[in-house]
């Protein structure tokens, strides 16, 4: 694996799966493979989980790491060709990545969608510069579109816990006081579409999500019927993708929020959200804290979609 951005680097599904597997039951078999490498992991946004599974990831993997705040901390970078630096933004980008690439043998970015380009977010501006400049084998920890460290995990953990071999997933919007970007649900459509899963989507009208990542998905939206012997509930909330609305809130309808109601439409299915999660805007209190919630594990196994890729991109150096 020379990058990692989306499903499509990962190569076949099943053997990244059993790939999961092994590092999740030997965490710390492959730590030559890591010994005296650095892990640069950049952060232009916030981060809990990516953070900490990734780092953790590495150091299981023997590696060094070095974590860079954009904002906090470091240079202000301007991202933009052909612009006059009289502003705030000391440092271009142009520079800073391949002095980035310099002190490191991979590159972790996360940088998320800005709104401000539909053209700029969807054709990844950011991460594609350190792709492109950096030297360094890259991978995403979030992008403006996708967010494959995350569905990695998501897949790992479905897997788990199905209970027939070809589930019925549903990925369900919810109610969000922000605009969020839609690179979780993306990403998601992305790896579930990879899958021989029955993957349904359900969201407003208005809130539907790029044609490319829906794919071969059911796209419901009558809620209640998407919920039906569903045995495993994805919510997310996202923001307009489709012009003029792109990036707009267009409801924050509080029928869309997962609750105990439309569980039981359900074939006593498990929850699931990458988290954050707003309680009682995207889901209620007693379902995300009910047995079926697998939120945790799924947070746990952030740290094995990383570990599994990370040692996939340092078997290329």
């Amino acid at each position: 694996m020379k990058h990692f951005t989306s499903v499509k680097d990962i190569g076949n599904i099943k053997q990244a799966l059993e790939r999961a597997k092994y590092v999740k039951e030997n965490p710390f078999a492959d730590q030559d493979l890591g010994r005296n490498k650095t892990l640069l992991m950049i952060f232009f946004n916030s981060s809990l989980r990516t953070r900490l599974s990734t780092q953790k990831a590495a150091l299981n993997l023997g590696m060094n790491v070095i974590v860079l705040d954009i904002n906090q901390g470091a240079w202000k970078l301007e991202t933009e060709r052909g612009v006059i630096m009289d502003g705030d933004k000391p440092e271009h980008i142009l520079e800073a990545i391949p002095v980035m690439g310099s002190y490191c043998d991979t590159i972790g970015v996360r940088a998320f969608a800005q709104f401000e380009s539909k053209e700029d977010d969807y054709n990844e501006v950011i991460i594609n510069q350190f792709i492109r400049y950096s030297g360094k084998p890259v991978f995403s920890m979030e992008a403006a579109t996708l967010h494959p460290l995350q569905s990695y995990a998501d897949l790992i953990t479905i897997e788990e816990f199905k209970k027939t071999e070809r589930p019925k997933v549903v990925l369900t919007w919810a109610p969000h006081p922000r605009a969020l970007p839609q690179a979780v649900p993306n990403s998601f459509a992305e790896w579930m579409n990879a899958t021989d899963y029955e993957f349904v989507i359900t969201h407003p009208e208005g809130y539907e999500l790029d044609d490319k990542f829906v794919g071969n998905a059911i796209v419901e939206y009558d809620k209640e019927k998407a919920y039906k012997d569903a045995d495993f509930i994805y919510a997310k909330n996202w923001s307009a993708y489709r012009d003029p609305n792109y990036g707009k809130i267009l409801s924050t309808d509080r029928a869309w929020t997962v609750d105990a109601q439309k569980m039981a439409l359900t074939n006593n299915a498990h929850f699931m959200h990458c988290l954050p999660v707003r309680r009682n805007m995207i889901v209620t209190d007693d379902v995300i804290e009910s047995a079926q919630s697998i939120v945790i594990q799924e947070a746990a196994n952030r740290v094995v979609s990383a570990q599994s890729v990370i040692k996939e991109l340092l078997k290329g150096i």
